[in-house]
């Protein structure tokens, strides 16, 4: 393609380079322009060797580190929708018209020219990072295209890129995002493996392998919440949820748990597996037992199919009936045969077993494009001629759009960070228009008033000061549940209240849909979370102990990433509550003692916040499930019960502000006998007993509750360090990488004037948190250490 000249300035020697590397690749994507039919095998139906593997995977091909073609006809596939989907009235899908297959081929042709575009561009240094092409695999999107409408909610993994195209996106917005432009579907934030458009419902481009399936979950849950809040307006809703994912991938644990979760509440839900026998680079057959992804669903009820990925027609129609058979039944599974001709990414050496001479065989002999101009008789050569000077004229001007587009202002990458402002005031933030009513009708009126009840008794606790730290979580979740009917929740033992009644009554309340129990594992329904704050809900995560979030990691930090990877377009309302952080003597042993609010402080996007009183947790709690971002609430594991204070009902509280708990007396200040102690969690309660001790021996301290971890309070310990000038941390984090060294660097590089004394920090010991309490001593810091570092603090003693 032959572009304005505005590739980054090279020298002569990288110039001869890139042009040479760019002419052997190119050329091993650009399919022959002679098609010689002989090359190929007639289409048949496949044949079964004796010990009943399909001849595709017989021992010749798989020792050889290849497979061979399918080589299915559709008559196959009848048998087996009828077989295993109870589809036996065929007649819709017998044909498909010149128009569609028309529009198929021209698909494919777009998708390999522009994925060839790609290529060029990526060795021109216009692209840079990471990139996935797609060439071999074309009948996909061109099935997409045919089957799946835009209102559908697609999601893709790293290699999407025709993905997009086939649901509608813009060639020229996918273009310019890979150029890293502002005109990009993302505004230049998400780059290849990120690719996402509001408009067409496509929802990624995820980078980490597999947490596409538990989003694509969510997001199909949220299909079923909209038919349940709005029947009316959704009672000829007809949409679904695609995922794909490829074959290696599927042999991820999370596909068993998002199959579990789509049978058990029949969700529309099209798992799309791509196979072309490649995890990675990796022959799937090395690592897997059993690469026959569609078989998978059997266990739960959910139908497969497998189809020749190499066979457009085949594609078509069993694209047809296994989508529709999804929009009127629920989850399936198609599996496409194909063969990848490019590495896992153009900078791949593809050393692996057998990777080279499978290239080279599925170039020549497995084609898509070819194999189909070389048996179809609907396309005239003419028309077939047109539709790739179209596309190629298309794709020329996507990449011209993309080089003259500007770059992103560097303003963008901050500006990004929250959807929310961290100064929101959340009691301005009025409900949903109209929620009372779709709360009265969506709601058993018994169910309704028995949770008035229980509103009614926990305000009662509240405004007597006898409420828990977890019945006030309880309180805010379910009064923002009546508030707003897009609140919902996930929790394991949902149904009996969990470990401290935080989910109590809401699946009695609100139902399964909205109230979802879960299977033990916190990062499936995270993922399912995430899925639903894409789409227009607002979920609630609670992790019974907040150290379980340890299996959600990836989808924690994907919550924190989405809104700015996405270009703003999607809000990722989230709010995560967990019960953990470690207290002096709770005899847990190390994995229930870890200190996971610190793990997570480096994830960018999310709000992080504590709370070691019932006010504290029921404002920050109402606060965050407002927000229109992911927060995560931590709450201290042994004062669930213990701790309780009067709450101030329907207030939310600032999600940035430290709590300043009590303030030394002037005659200490003016005396410099007065210390500013910083914690939060159990240190509080361990701070607050030995304030008591350090008065009686004359000395005050201020004590500031790190309620913000991020973004962190920085105006209120200036403010207390200029009364006092010494600063002790109480942390519940290790020595290294705690939030303690986070606070004590920002406070030494921003109020390092304001101090007499560095910065005193008390944090765990980097050793695991034993059991027995005369070991755990060493490791856990408590009341009588913080005594002696204000001792020591106030003497000049460091």
């Amino acid at each position: 393609f032959k572009v304005k000249p505005q590739a980054p300035k090279m020298t002569a020697f990288t110039r001869s380079l890139v042009a040479a590397l760019a002419l052997v690749s190119a050329s091993a994507f650009i399919a022959p322009s002679l098609h010689n039919p002989s090359r190929f095998v007639k289409l048949g139906v496949a044949g079964v060797l004796p010990d009943g593997r399909p001849d595709h995977l017989r021992g010749d091909a798989l020792e050889s580190g290849r497979r061979q073609r399918l080589e299915q006809v559709f008559d196959t596939v009848k048998a087996d929708l009828q077989k295993n989907f109870g589809i036996m009235d065929m007649s819709n899908y017998e044909t498909v018209s010149k128009k569609d297959t028309a529009k198929a081929y021209e698909m494919m042709q777009l998708c390999r020219t522009f994925e060839n575009a790609c290529n060029q561009a990526y060795m021109q240094g216009h692209i840079r990072g990471f990139m996935h092409l797609d060439n071999g695999q074309e009948t996909v999107p061109a099935f997409v295209a045919d089957s799946i409408r835009k209102t559908d909610i697609k999601f893709s993994y790293y290699r999407e890129h025709t993905h997009a195209i086939a649901s509608g996106v813009s060639p020229d917005a996918i273009m310019a995002e890979l150029y890293a432009k502002e005109t990009g579907t993302c505004k230049g934030t998400g780059g290849s493996m990120h690719i996402f458009d509001k408009e067409t419902q496509f929802q990624g481009g995820w980078a980490l392998v597999c947490e596409q399936l538990p989003y694509a979950v969510g997001a199909a849950r949220s299909i079923l919440l909209d038919r349940q809040r709005d029947p009316e307006k959704f009672k000829d809703d007809e949409r679904i949820a695609v995922v794909f994912v490829g074959e290696g991938g599927a042999q991820n644990g999370r596909m068993a748990e998002c199959l579990n979760s789509a049978a058990k509440e029949k969700l529309p839900l099209l798992f799309v597996v791509i196979d072309n026998g490649r995890a990675i680079n990796t022959f799937t057959p090395d690592v897997a037992t059993n690469s026959d992804v569609y078989t998978q669903g059997k266990h739960y009820g959910v139908p497969g199919l497998l189809v020749d990925g190499q066979n457009l027609d085949s594609t078509l129609k069993a694209g047809r009936a296994v989508s529709d058979f999804v929009r009127g039944n629920g989850p399936a599974i198609l599996q496409v045969h194909t063969f990848r001709f490019s590495g896992h990414s153009p900078a791949d050496p593809e050393h692996e077993r057998g990777r080279k001479d499978e290239k080279k065989w599925a170039r020549a002999e497995a084609d898509p494009i070819s194999i189909f101009e070389s048996y179809q008789k609907v396309l005239k050569q003419e028309e077939m001629d047109e539709i790739k000077a179209r596309v190629k004229k298309q794709v020329k001007a996507s990449m011209q759009f993309a080089l003259e587009s500007p770059a992103p202002p560097a303003a963008l990458a901050k500006a990004l960070e929250y959807p929310d402002a961290p100064n929101t005031d959340y009691n301005l933030r009025a409900a949903p228009e109209g929620a009372e009513a779709v709360t009265k009708a969506t709601v058993d009126p018994a169910a309704l008033a028995a949770c008035e009840v229980t509103i009614a008794g926990l305000t009662a606790k509240a405004v007597a000061g006898d409420i828990t730290i977890g019945d006030a979580v309880n309180l805010a979740i379910l009064e923002e549940m009546l508030r707003d009917p897009t609140t919902v929740i996930h929790a394991e033992d949902l149904q009996a209240g969990s470990s401290y009644n935080i989910p109590f009554a809401t699946q009695q309340t609100f139902g399964k849909l909205r109230a979802a129990d879960e299977i033990i594992d916190e990062g499936h329904f995270l993922g399912k979370a995430l899925g639903e704050g894409m789409n227009g809900y607002r979920p609630i995560v609670e992790l019974m102990n907040a150290n379980f979030g340890i299996y959600g990691m990836a989808e924690i930090s994907s919550a924190g990433n989405t809104y700015a990877t996405t270009g703003g377009q999607f809000d990722m309302p989230m709010t995560i509550i967990g019960a953990g952080g470690t207290a002096p003597n709770q005899s847990l042993g190390a994995e229930h003692s870890q200190p996971f609010h610190a793990y997570v402080m480096g994830i960018p996007g999310l709000k992080i916040c504590t709370a070691a009183t019932p006010a504290q947790a029921y404002g920050m709690t109402k606060s965050m499930i407002r927000d229109n971002g992911p927060g995560m609430l931590f709450l201290p594991v042994k004062m669930m019960k213990s701790v309780k204070t009067t709450v101030e009902v329907g207030k939310c509280l600032p999600l940035n502000k430290a709590n300043v708990v009590h303030l030394a007396s002037p005659e200490s200040v003016s005396s410099r006998k007065a210390v500013t102690v910083a914690t939060y969690l159990h240190g509080v309660k361990e701070a607050q007993d030995a304030a008591k001790e350090l008065k009686a021996l004359g000395f005050e301290i201020d004590l500031i509750e790190l309620t913000s971890l991020k973004p962190l309070d920085m105006d209120t310990l200036r403010t207390s360090l200029e009364r006092t000038h010494k600063l002790v941390l109480l942390d519940e984090s290790t020595l290294s990488g705690g939030v303690g060294a986070t606070v004590s660097a920002l406070v030494s590089e921003q109020c390092f004037d304001l101090l007499d004394a560095p910065v005193k920090r008390l944090c765990m010991d980097d050793a695991p948190v034993p059991y027995a309490s005369s070991m755990e001593k060493a490791v856990v810091k408590r009341c009588e250490d913080l005594v002696e570092a204000v001792k020591d603090a106030v003497a000049n003693k460091y």
